[in-house]
């Protein structure tokens, strides 16, 4: 009989890093522009959380199970809403003003620029709006996660009408700076729109209006279907996902009830959440508020140029035939893996090109490099995921432009993702055809400036061997079954060996520590959901070995429970670049294994997705990843605690105590510096 454990609920878990990030955006310790930032990302995450979670949550099925989890979500989201509101009224807001800014926020449009706002609504605001008046006959429906006024206008004693003013946030900026006298003011457009409504409305006596957004679920309806049309397909859906089922009405204090009433009626929103938030929605847009003093922002660390084995004279394959290569990202420069593309798009021994895109970058110039290795006559395969969420579209514009270029474009089935990094270059090479490319994060050099992640470059010909296996089995656009049997021996892939091996590799740890010999686990991940998994930690645990977790937001598993996970410790790092990395490392009685990959342990990576880890062998670069890990598990500026009770546990002490962000720079810039000595 199964032994029962104790979980932590996956949403209030996620919720938990999400005020995680909320207490970055409260230290005044933090540049205040950076401050301002972490409020953008805490909105934006609220937002996808509504978008993505809550229709899962709101289904009878799941609400009649979790009514409690649910219920608790709603208080968390409310106090880390009215967290946000005192953080910035209370503290950003008076800062600002320190710097000579003022933000008018919630109070109005000072008189003495209020004539520059005016020409500002009439010569950029006014011919982006759409006034519509809820009427029996209106067709009008309110797209997703966008700003509406709700005006609600008096003719005369006994007529009264309701519209709609869309808030052109997508076309105009968000903010309108005017300066005077040295002193810079920030309006919101919505405030400019509405201190002008009597022009859209000249025969209404009187009017009132209130901010409102309606979030809607993310989720694509797609069959499990392909074929050459399969992004066009795609494309319907995204259209339509803008107009389905609300999961959220926000809408502004003081709202007369009967009107919202009548709201929720006339669109059909009696089963969204109806939020009461802040005057303003959409603060995520606080990421591009126009105030930019250098002072207040993070000291800039610029990428470390060149890596050690690569000379810029010689072949970057030749330096890769001579040992294994590692980039970390942001840290350094993401140009060795441009490179990685460049060379192969042009060097004549290569023949054939593989690589999977996940979130492609708008402008990639990956992509670019693939669609010119194609038109120098090389055979170009590139898995691209369509249903990588929100990048949906941008992922389908590429594929079209890379298939037109002759570049062969492979599309997974609805049923499964395709979640691996990784890329492979095959070249007339009797000895070592392979080279190859895998890697924790997306191949994208946008979000590279941004998310911590690392990149092996190899030639380990056995390991590429087994890429090539799979980007031939992905080529045929199935979900594997029980007769796909590929026995990798080096990679570890979700559907096929991922979860059993690492089960494998703890139980290993486990005899050792029965066995009286030393055993350890370490593992970074972003996500710790599967109960399989987690409960194998929980084993390890009652068997005495001592599991270090650094878990950035998801995490079900419950440290320091008697019994059950007394010897498992949990931290969560948020700093100024997104910890992205998966690493996993086993002590194996001091021959210590170490993996790496793009799979947290969540039930969609671990069922539902391709996923590919991969090993460390080169004995440098192992121990330059053990030296990283050991430096974000020693963090307490930036690292917390999570307890027994999903509570965010300070490290700080009254020394300056180790920020690991600024370590590793530190630890990889003197790397570099070494090399340029030599």
């Amino acid at each position: 009989m199964m032994e029962k454990y104790r979980y932590f609920n996956r949403d209030i878990s996620w919720l938990s890093f999400n005020g995680r990030v909320l207490q970055e955006a409260a230290n005044e310790a933090v540049p205040l522009m950076e401050r301002i930032r972490f409020l953008s990302i805490f909105s934006s995450n609220l937002d996808e959380f509504y978008r993505v979670r809550m229709p899962y949550l709101q289904k009878k099925e799941i609400l009649d199970r979790n009514e409690d989890a649910y219920s608790k979500a709603g208080t968390m989201i409310n106090k880390q809403q009215d967290e946000f509101g005192r953080i910035l009224s209370e503290s950003v807001i008076p800062s600002l003003s320190q710097l000579g800014v003022h933000f008018c926020y919630k109070n109005g449009i000072p008189s003495d620029i209020a004539n520059v706002a005016d020409d500002y609504f009439f010569a950029q605001v006014a011919g982006f709006l759409q006034p519509v008046v809820l009427e029996k006959s209106t067709l009008f429906f309110p797209e997703n996660n966008q700003l509406y006024l709700v005006v609600i206008l008096q003719y005369s004693a006994d007529k009264e009408r309701i519209a709609l003013v869309n808030i052109p946030a997508g076309n105009l900026s968000r903010f309108l700076k005017i300066t005077r006298e040295k002193q810079d003011y920030i309006i919101f457009l919505e405030d400019i729109i509405k201190r002008n409504l009597k022009s859209l409305f000249p025969e209404a006596i009187s009017m009132q209006s209130f901010n409102i957004k309606v979030t809607r679920d993310a989720e694509l309806d797609m069959m499990d279907e392909d074929g050459d049309d399969i992004a066009e397909k795609f494309e319907k859906q995204l259209i339509k996902r803008e107009l389905g089922f609300a999961t959220r009405l926000l809408f502004e204090p003081g709202l007369p009830l009967r009107h919202l009433q009548n709201i929720i009626s006339f669109f059909d929103l009696k089963s969204a959440s109806v939020v009461q938030g802040g005057r303003y929605h959409n603060l995520k847009d606080l990421a591009s508020l126009p105030v930019s003093p250098p002072a207040e922002t993070y000291p800039k660390w610029p990428a470390a140029e060149g890596i050690e084995g690569v000379n810029e004279h010689t072949s970057f394959f030749d330096s890769l035939l001579e040992r294994d290569l590692m980039v970390h990202a942001p840290y350094q420069s993401y140009d060795t893996i441009l490179r990685f593309f460049n060379e192969a798009a042009i060097n004549p021994q290569v023949e054939e090109i593989y690589t999977t895109m996940y979130r492609v970058a708008h402008d990639s110039k990956i992509a670019f490099a693939l669609i010119s290795a194609a038109k120098n006559g090389k055979k170009v395969t590139v898995l691209v995921e369509l249903k990588a969420r929100f990048d949906e579209a941008n992922n389908i514009r590429w594929a079209k432009k890379m298939k037109s270029a002759g570049v062969k474009i492979v599309h997974s089935v609805n049923a499964l993702k395709v979640h691996a990094k990784l890329a492979l270059v095959k070249r007339k090479h009797a000895s070592c055809p392979y080279l190859g490319l895998l890697a924790t994060g997306n191949l994208n050099e946008g979000t590279a400036r941004l998310y911590t992640d690392h990149i092996l470059l190899t030639a380990h010909q056995p390991m590429l061997l087994e890429a090539e296996t799979l980007f031939r089995f992905l080529s045929k656009k199935k979900k594997p079954d029980s007769s796909d049997i590929i026995a990798f021996q080096h990679l570890l892939v979700a559907q096929f060996n991922l979860q059993t091996k690492f089960l494998q590799l703890i139980d290993r740890e486990i005899a050792h520590a029965k066995s009286g010999r030393e055993a350890g686990i370490t593992i970074k991940l972003n996500n710790l959901e599967e109960e399989i998994l987690v409960n194998k930690l929980y084993e390890a645990s009652n068997a005495g070995i001592n599991i270090r977790l650094i878990v950035r937001s998801v995490c079900r598993i419950v440290p320091g429970v008697k019994g059950q996970s007394e010897n498992i410790t949990v931290k969560r790092i948020v700093d100024r670049y997104l910890e992205h990395g998966r690493v996993f490392i086993f002590h194996n009685d001091g021959q210590p294994e170490l993996f790496m990959g793009s799979a947290d342990w969540m039930n969609r990576n671990i069922y539902r997705r391709i996923e590919v880890c991969f090993p460390i062998y080169s004995e440098k670069l192992k121990a330059q990843m053990m030296d990283i890990i050991e430096l974000q598990w020693q963090d307490t500026e930036q690292a917390v605690l999570i307890d027994s009770d999903l509570n965010n546990i300070s490290l700080k002490t009254d020394n300056k105590g180790i920020r690991s962000q600024e370590e590793i720079y530190r630890l990889l810039s003197k790397d570099i510096a070494e090399l340029k000595t030599h």
